[in-house]
């Protein structure tokens, strides 16, 4: 009998030692995220091998090791010289191994040359794009072709060649600019360049754009179209879009001065002009009347949530608003509009308004102050009623308790919009949706109301995410993404984001108590032109919670512990926001 328990536990103890050891020597695979292919083209030495391989696996790169996490992710920097080279990446697990190979052709740069015969090179307009255009306008142009020729573009006007100073080393750099006339009514034109050499030789190029003299018969009035319309500063462009002046009601009316590309160019007074997307406005009928209103009577008054500002106008004029900070004021300049305010009736059911005030700043431009009561700013909205502009600002909540809040928690992509990838083939948009579910519980277990952009693997659009919570009214919103960069090893930390003045104690409270996680610090960053710090009506955040893209940090977002902690960490943020407040 004893001999029998004997055998009995060794046949026990064998089957138990075999399981540990194939748990142990788990087969080893290398799947990467960053050099994919077997065959690189480069033009840079720097780059990357990420991907994963078995959470046990020893990793080498061309015999050099390479760090595995506990994720099974892994980031290698490869220094490349020039011409070809072969990597050969291995991943080991006892007496078992696999191997990848991927190789590089990094090819220099070739050094920029002057141009040795009459011949054009590149032809660059300013702004860039097909341009409707009218008088006085100008356009820029910058030519490369020979050295010490004769460059002039129609109507015989020269470019001169720039001289080798102030950093340029190129000859034959001609620039100079063609200013449209009263008489010029060319359309759809490419203008021609014409570059003569010493020799008499002479060869024309057009411009790769057209350019088009703005009718005197065409519409120059439109009223914008949609919820989300909104003008831009400039034509400048980045991954977040042109940098915005902010969000129009619709049915506002805009003074057409030219187009670029798809933009149209608006004149929002004497001095100042900004551009809106073509789809975002419709055109009126020539000879509409422009946006132009003298300034009727103020009231100021209050209900249990909002105070509101109307000032009565003749039509629905173009503004831009924006918030100031010691001492809390709302500013809304009103483009189109000149004083015509001769009384201002305001009421003791205002309660967030300590007082309003205005300034004609200069023509056509017409400023709307009003003074908080309290240092921090909970939201306005300003929209139309009938032609009466309204400013609608939020109250600060008689109730600080976090119980007595609704907080919106945005999960950052979702659906199709996979957003950014780790090492391991993990999404943000997972692990944003992880993190703002425990967020969620979180705050739910404090009693606080909850509103959720998504709670499940969906796409939402951020116009739509926009729309819904401007219907939806919460007290704030935290917004929840990671980061991502092409150095997945150097790169990386925690930052959170804001775009107006008004909101940055959140974004700084939140950030603090993200420090306290010992992470990397990346930043509290303002000014940011994410379309879900866009919204004036409430104090918002965006978390860049930590950067996917490096193997360290994503090994720390996959971790359901740390998750929890950094939700905790987010929650009390928000906790130390609202004590803050006076």
């Amino acid at each position: 009998m004893q001999l029998k328990v004997c055998f009995s536990l060794f046949i026990l103890l064998n089957i138990f030692s075999t399981v540990c050891l194939a748990q142990a020597e788990e087969k080893p695979f290398i799947k990467l995220v960053n050099g994919t292919k077997e065959q690189n083209s480069i033009t840079t030495g720097k780059q990357f091998i990420v991907g994963s391989t078995c959470k046990t696996c020893t990793l080498t790169v061309n015999n050099n090791a390479a760090k595995v996490y506990n994720t099974g992710g892994f980031a290698f920097e490869l220094l490349l010289n020039a011409g070809d080279t072969s990597v050969e990446i291995k991943a080991t697990a006892g007496n078992k191994s696999v191997t990848k190979k991927v190789s590089y052709n990094y090819i220099l740069p070739t050094p920029a040359e002057p141009v040795k015969i009459v011949a054009i090179e590149s032809i660059e307009t300013l702004p860039e794009g097909n341009l409707v255009i009218r008088t006085g306008d100008k356009i820029k142009f910058r030519v490369k072709t020979l050295p010490a020729a004769t460059v002039t573009i129609f109507k015989n006007i020269p470019l001169y060649e720039m001289p080798l100073i102030n950093g340029n080393k190129m000859p034959g750099i001609y620039r100079g600019e063609y200013i449209v006339q009263a008489t010029d009514s060319f359309s759809a034109l490419k203008i021609p360049v014409t570059v003569t050499g010493s020799d008499g030789q002479k060869i024309t190029k057009e411009t790769r754009y057209q350019f088009s003299v703005q009718s005197s018969l065409a519409s120059d009035i439109a009223i914008t179209k949609g919820r989300l319309a909104h003008l831009e500063y400039g034509l400048g462009d980045d991954r977040l879009g042109g940098a915005k002046l902010g969000y129009l009601d619709s049915l506002v009316l805009l003074k057409i001065i030219g187009k670029v590309g798809g933009d149209y160019k608006i004149q929002l007074a004497p001095s100042l002009t900004a551009y809106i997307p073509e789809e975002l406005v419709t055109l009126l009928p020539k000879g509409s009347a422009g946006p132009q209103s003298l300034t009727g009577s103020w009231s100021v008054y209050g209900d249990d949530k909002y105070d509101y500002v109307t000032i009565s106008l003749n039509s629905k004029l173009p503004y831009q608003s924006f918030q100031e900070t010691d001492p809390s004021r709302i500013m809304v300049d009103v483009y189109g509009a000149s004083n015509n305010t001769n009384w201002i009736s305001q009421l003791q059911s205002a309660k967030e308004i300590e007082k309003v005030d205005y300034e004609q700043v200069a023509d056509e431009i017409f400023r709307i102050k009003i003074k908080l009561k309290h240092n921090q700013h909970w939201g306005h909205q300003v929209y139309y009623r009938g032609n009466t502009m309204v400013i609608k600002v939020k109250q600060q909540p008689k109730d600080l308790a976090l119980n007595q809040l609704t907080i919106a928690v945005d999960a950052g992509h979702g659906g199709t919009n996979t957003g950014a990838g780790g090492p391991t083939g993990s999404s943000e948009k997972q692990l944003a949706l992880a993190v703002s579910l425990k967020l969620q519980k979180a705050l739910l277990a404090e009693g606080v109301k909850v509103i959720m952009t998504r709670t499940t693997e969906k796409f939402v659009d951020n116009k739509e995410r926009i729309l819904f919570y401007r219907d939806s009214m919460p007290d704030l919103l935290v917004s929840i993404h990671l980061n991502s960069s092409s150095d997945p090893i150097r790169s990386g930390g925690t930052s959170t984001h804001y775009r107006y003045v008004g909101f940055q104690p959140l974004s700084m409270a939140i950030n603090k108590r993200m420090q306290e996680l010992g992470l990397k610090q990346y930043g509290v960053i303002g000014s940011f032109n994410f379309m879900l710090n866009s919204p004036t009506e409430y104090p918002n955040c965006l978390v860049e919670t930590l950067f996917v893209s490096n193997p360290a940090e994503e090994a720390m977002m996959l971790n359901e512990n740390f998750q929890e902690q950094m939700a905790q960490k987010i929650l009390q943020g928000i906790k130390d926001f609202l004590s803050d407040i006076r």
